[in-house]
C-alpha cells in the first residue's frame, strides 16, 4: 500500500468534496478471491475491517471512476482501490451563525422549516454547517447534552435534500416527551411529494420492512429479513400533468428514506430522487421534472402535543419555491387541494 502525495483532484466523497489525499491499495496476488474489506484491512493495518466496511458503505472507496458499494466483493490481483478517509468530526459540534426559518419557539421547543440542502447533524463529509451547528448558535448552551452531544435536541431528522418542518427539543423533559410521541405514533407528520405516474389505487397503505439493500449498501430497500417494520399511507391529491402526481404521505414509522423506498416499491418514485428515482421513458417528459435536482419531498404538516401543557399544536408550511415551480411546470398551476 502506498499513499500518493499528488492524488487526482476528482471528488470522492458522496457530497462532492475531496478534502484529503486518498490511500491507494493495489491488490497483491496472494489476496486474490478475498473479500474487499478483508483485503483492504490486510493492506492498511491502521484501519479496522469494520471501519473499512463503514467507509465502503459511505461511498468513500473507489476503483477508478467507479464507487465500490459492496464490502463482500471478491478482489482480483492488480485491482487498484482508492480509500478516502474523512477527517474526524468534532465530538462536540461548534455553534455557527446560520440563518433559521423559525416557525414557532418557546422555552421548551423550537419548530423550524428546514431548507433543502441543509444537513441535520454533523457526520462524515459534513463536519459543520449543519442544523445542529445553527441550533447551538441560536439556543446557546441550553441544548448541551439533550439527545447526546452530537445531536443535541434532535428528536427526528429529515434527509439533506428534503425540506420542511422539524421539531427540536430545548429541554431534556421536552426531548423525552416528544420522543415518546414518535414512539407511540401520536405525533403526526404529513409530507407532500411529486411522483412519477398516477398511483392506483389513488389512496392506500404501503407496508414493508426497510433495511440496507443487500445489493447496494448505500441504498435502503424493502427486505425480507433484518429490516425494521415500516408503514406509509399515501393519497393522490391531484394529477400533475399526464406523467406525474402530487401525493400526500403520512408516516406511522420513521425509517431511513421510508417514503422514497415505499413509493418506489409501488412503481411511483419521487421526481428528482437521485438514489431511488428513475426518469420516465416517454420522449415528451417534462424537462423541468427530468432535471429537478433533488427528491421532490416536503414535510408540510406537523402535529403533536406540547410536552409541557399537553395542548395540541399543528403547523403547516407551503411548498418551497423549487417544488412550486415544478408543480406549475407539470400541471400549469400551483393549486393544492386540502389535505
Amino acid at each position: 500500500m502506498t499513499q500518493l502525495p499528488d492524488a487526482p483532484a476528482s471528488p470522492l466523497f458522496p457530497d462532492g468534496t475531496n478534502p484529503v489525499t486518498p490511500l491507494v491499495v493495489t491488490i497483491h496476488p496472494d489476496a486474490a478471491g478475498q473479500r474487499l474489506d478483508r483485503a483492504l484491512a490486510d493492506a492498511v493495518p491502521d484501519l479496522s475491517r469494520s471501519r473499512l466496511q463503514a467507509l465502503i458503505a459511505a461511498g468513500c472507496v473507489r476503483e477508478g471512476e467507479r464507487t465500490v458499494e459492496d464490502a463482500s466483493t471478491k478482489v482480483k490481483p492488480g485491482q487498484r482501490f482508492e480509500i478516502r478517509v474523512p477527517p474526524p468530526v468534532r465530538a462536540e459540534p461548534e455553534p455557527q451563525a446560520i440563518g433559521l426559518d423559525i416557525v414557532y419557539e418557546d422555552p421548551h421547543l423550537i419548530v423550524i422549516d428546514k431548507p433543502a440542502g441543509l444537513v441535520v447533524h454533523p457526520a462524515a463529509g459534513n463536519p459543520d454547517g449543519t442544523l445542529v451547528n445553527a441550533l447551538l448558535a441560536h439556543c446557546g448552551a441550553q441544548l448541551s447534552g439533550i439527545g447526546g452531544v452530537a445531536r443535541p435536541g434532535i428528536v427526528h431528522r429529515l434527509d439533506k435534500e428534503t425540506s420542511g418542518l422539524m421539531v427540536v427539543a430545548k429541554t431534556d423533559a421536552a426531548h423525552k416527551a416528544l420522543s415518546a410521541q414518535f414512539a407511540d405514533r401520536t405525533l403526526s407528520r404529513t409530507y407532500l411529494a411529486l411522483v412519477w405516474g398516477r398511483p392506483s389505487p389513488s389512496a392506500g397503505t404501503i407496508e414493508g420492512a426497510i433495511g440496507r439493500d443487500p445489493r447496494n449498501r448505500q441504498r435502503m430497500a424493502i427486505v425480507k429479513a433484518g429490516g425494521k417494520p415500516a408503514r406509509t399511507h399515501y393519497r393522490v391529491l391531484r394529477p400533475a400533468g399526464a406523467e406525474a402526481s402530487l401525493v400526500t404521505c403520512k408516516l406511522d414509522t420513521g425509517r431511513t428514506h421510508q417514503i422514497r423506498v415505499h413509493m418506489t416499491s409501488i412503481g411511483h418514485p419521487l421526481i428528482g430522487d437521485p438514489v431511488y428515482g428513475r426518469r420516465p421513458r416517454s420522449a415528451i417528459a417534462n424537462e423541468t421534472a427530468r432535471s429537478f435536482p433533488r427528491q421532490a419531498l416536503h414535510a408540510a404538516k406537523l402535529r403533536f402535543r406540547h410536552p409541557a401543557d399537553q395542548r395540541e399544536l399543528e403547523f403547516t408550511r407551503p411548498l418551497p419555491g423549487d417544488m412550486r415551480h415544478l408543480l406549475v411546470s407539470l400541471a400549469g398551476e400551483d393549486r393544492i387541494p386540502e389535505y
